[in-house]
């Protein structure tokens, strides 16, 4: 099964369409740090991090992971061992926070790029996320929570993403 993302505002999944939302500055090949772009590309994607303490746990085939206070991802390309990885803050290695403020990291999943040949600077901390207002993101793919619950039920560990 492959999840589609043909234009910035559409996600496509067998006949389900969402509404979503990408990056800023759209989408690119070329993908660098912090250059609010959504890699194009067919990747595989990661497990599902949520909150539990503030949404149960969904119903899907993907293997849960709890986000805790400490987790982070590391967006730091000089950052040689840990850069574009899954880090507690207990060694003190900066990063994204997944256990955030707000709900947008409530639920996510990591889309699986610049992960294996991990070329330093080309993009780290890709994600499937939540969004209430649609506007661009980082670099991530972003839905609501209501879309991101029925996507849960309809993927597995085997689903890839493609992203024009």
């Amino acid at each position: 099964m492959t999840i589609f993302i043909k234009n910035k505002h559409t996600l496509q999944i067998d006949d389900f369409k969402f509404r979503c939302c990408i990056g800023k500055k759209g989408s690119t090949k070329n993908k660098k740090e912090k250059d609010k772009k959504t890699p194009k590309g067919f990747f595989e994607l990661g497990d599902l991090f949520y909150r539990k303490d503030r949404i149960q746990k969904p119903k899907t085939k993907l293997k849960c992971k709890i986000i805790k206070k400490n987790l982070r991802w590391c967006d730091n390309p000089s950052d040689k061992i840990n850069y574009n990885k899954l880090i507690t803050k207990k060694f003190n290695i900066k990063g994204e926070k997944l256990y955030r403020n707000d709900y947008k990291y409530d639920l996510l999943i990591p889309i699986k790029f610049n992960t294996i040949n991990t070329i330093y600077g080309n993009g780290s901390a890709i994600f499937i996320h939540l969004t209430k207002n649609y506007q661009g993101t980082a670099g991530c793919v972003a839905l609501n929570k209501k879309d991101f619950l029925i996507l849960l039920k309809l993927i597995d560990e085997t689903t890839k993403i493609k992203i024009y």
